[in-house]
């Protein structure tokens, strides 16, 4: 099969961890052609959907890790299989890429995760849709809303609807300090809406990434630990990556959202638990595949492409 991943430079790939790679190194493993592209690079000439997509081959054991073969405009359609895998943020360059795709799947385009569903899927606002499984949770653009969700529940959390890696996340604690301030900067003076979440101290056992493949679980999490006093435990803020077994509440969970999410074409997600609660519904580009595989010898990239190639038949 001739796979095109949409994504980020294949100069910025961190080669050691990448989930991307990986998956594209399963992919030629098992005999697939590897095709790459830039959301820039995608199209529309005389009404079709095209990209001008890189041919390579990959190897993570040499320097650097991939060799371009060749390059051609094709159509978006003529792959077994598009995957959608352009990192955040979700910019208007990202929202043009998944329009383009929406084309090029009503051309008989195979896109994984579906275009429609990633814009329809904002990863914290989606959250809404299951807050019985979530701590207590505000959304808003009002500081006196947050003044009042802080008054009730005193250790909270604030973030931007648009970060990513832990950015922009800042905890306030009972005495208020900073809290107008913090909601101003974040907020744009009232101009961008926030989230608003409980603290939860289970912080300190972890942020788990739960990967949901073709609606199923995989059995290992990643629990990403805090380090050095931080609050957060994102990877890219110097969180600690440690496997573990998915527990009993998050895989009661999976077992309802995992198919609602996979009928809407969300094959891969990555949910955010923190002390069994959950936090985010990441859909974009989910990571933590190499973490999980290296640590637990479970090879998660091949699992995803067993799952891809049971979508495709």
């Amino acid at each position: 099969m001739n796979l095109l991943f949409v994504a980020d430079p294949l100069v910025s790939f961190s080669v050691e961890k990448d989930s991307t790679l990986a998956m594209m190194q399963a992919a030629q493993s098992a005999g697939h052609t590897i095709w790459h592209c830039h959301v820039e690079d995608i199209k529309s000439i005389h009404g079709s959907i095209y990209a001008k997509s890189q041919r390579i081959q990959v190897d993570r054991t040499m320097t650097p890790w991939y060799a371009y073969e060749e390059v051609q405009q094709k159509k978006v359609s003529s792959f077994d299989a598009v995957i959608m895998r352009k990192d955040p943020p979700f910019d208007m360059s990202y929202v043009t890429a998944t329009w383009f795709l929406s084309q090029a799947k009503l051309e008989g385009a195979k896109i994984f995760n579906d275009p429609a569903a990633l814009r329809n899927h904002s990863e914290k606002l989606s959250l809404l849709e299951f807050l019985q499984y979530a701590p207590p949770t505000l959304i808003s653009y009002s500081l006196s809303d947050i003044q009042n969700f802080h008054r009730e529940h005193q250790d909270i959390i604030i973030k931007p609807l648009d970060g990513m890696g832990g950015m922009g996340i800042f905890r306030v604690k009972s005495d208020g300090l900073n809290l107008a301030s913090i909601v101003e900067t974040l907020g744009d003076s009232g101009q961008r809406a926030l989230m608003t979440q409980k603290f939860l101290p289970e912080i300190a056992d972890g942020d788990k990434r739960v990967l949901v493949i073709g609606g199923q679980a995989i059995p290992h999490a990643l629990a990403r630990i805090p380090q050095g006093g931080e609050v957060r435990g994102n990877l890219a803020a110097g969180g600690k990556g440690v496997a573990c077994p998915i527990a009993s509440k998050e895989a009661e969970v999976v077992s309802h959202m995992g198919p609602i999410l996979a009928a809407r074409g969300l094959h891969l997600v990555g949910l955010d638990f923190i002390g069994g609660y959950l936090t985010e519904i990441n859909v974009t580009s989910p990571t933590c595949f190499v973490e999980i595989t290296q640590q637990t010898g479970y090879d998660v990239a091949k699992h995803w492409l067993m799952s891809l190639e049971q979508q495709l038949i």
